[in-house]
């Protein structure tokens, strides 16, 4: 069975299409197909409260551009979900009502708690018996779990990311709020790790050399952030080979990953490299196939 994930970001639009497999009475759900594009809807909505049309124009020609792709791999299932761009663009709703004209197709807009659900269903494979802070930067929402036991006993998402970030569109009263609610959190579960997930934190992890399935240091991360603040633009791209939506928006992210950290007293956090849209794939599954709802990992 195939299953498809698109994951409309403030930053990016992903698409992944995945092969649940029976094994042994369990399931692995293989990757076979990933398309990253930067539409970048932060940048018009938390500035102007709007998508330009320029933008919508590109979106609807990339929905159908994934709707063909999805058709060639005759995929069986799939869900399209928009996060903090869409949630606060004032002009949203003509957008869904386009794409649901043109293309035929249903996009979800969910909420930080709804977004926090479905990355939670990929999470737990990654847990142990240590208490987590789990860290999800996004360019417009950051949320936050904590695991005990690997239950998920605290939540709460934030009206701040990357791009918001970037732009100034946040506020001192916002990160107090933030460091707060980690702080008494952290104190109440007695923390000991935490769990990053979002597109910066995977590729600072590769650019500190790390070994999948191994815990990165916050020592580690930053020295990557000093590396990378060091250098222009220009060389984050040529040299570093970033893409140019990630060398802006990357030291922003880690501020919010490394702040996070410090105010939960944490030195390590594992990167799975997993997120909204792997769980929006288990969700996929589950929905379809509740009855044998038995994951075993992904690949």
């Amino acid at each position: 069975m195939k299953l498809a994930a698109i994951d409309i970001g403030s930053n990016a639009v992903r698409c992944q299409i995945s092969s649940a497999l029976n094994q042994d009475a369990s399931v692995i759900f293989k990757r076979i197909e990933y398309i990253r594009y930067a539409i970048r809807f932060g940048e018009d909505v938390f500035n102007t409260g709007y998508i330009s049309e320029l933008k919508i124009d590109k979106f609807v020609k990339l929905l159908h551009a994934f709707q063909l792709l999805l058709d060639v791999h005759d995929v069986d299932h799939f869900m399209i979900c928009a996060t903090s761009a869409m949630r606060n663009s004032q002009n949203a709703h003509e957008i869904l009502q386009l794409v649901q004209e043109r293309l035929g197709l249903t996009i979800d807009v969910i909420d930080g708690v709804a977004e926090a659900e479905l990355i939670n269903k990929v999470i737990v494979n990654f847990l142990d018996e240590r208490n987590y802070l789990h860290i999800d930067v996004g360019g417009g929402s950051t949320e936050f779990n904590i695991y005990v036991n690997r239950e998920k006993v605290a939540s709460q998402s934030f009206e701040q990311g990357s791009i918001r970030h970037m732009h100034g569109n946040d506020s001192l009263e916002l990160w107090n709020t933030m460091r707060l609610w980690i702080e008494d959190n952290a104190r109440r579960y007695q923390l000991s790790r935490a769990i990053g997930t979002g597109g910066n934190i995977n590729k600072i992890f590769d650019m500190a050399g790390k070994i999948p399935g191994k815990p990165i240091f916050r020592k580690q991360i930053e020295e990557v952030v000093t590396m990378v603040s060091q250098m222009s633009m220009e060389d984050r791209i040529t040299k570093l080979l970033l893409n140019p939506d990630r060398a802006d928006v990357i030291l922003p992210a880690a501020e919010i990953y490394l702040s996070a950290m410090k105010w939960a007293k944490l030195e390590s956090m594992m990167v799975p490299n997993v997120g909204l849209k792997d769980g929006m794939i288990h969700a996929l599954y589950e929905q379809h196939h509740p009855e044998r709802f038995v994951i075993s990992g992904i690949n």
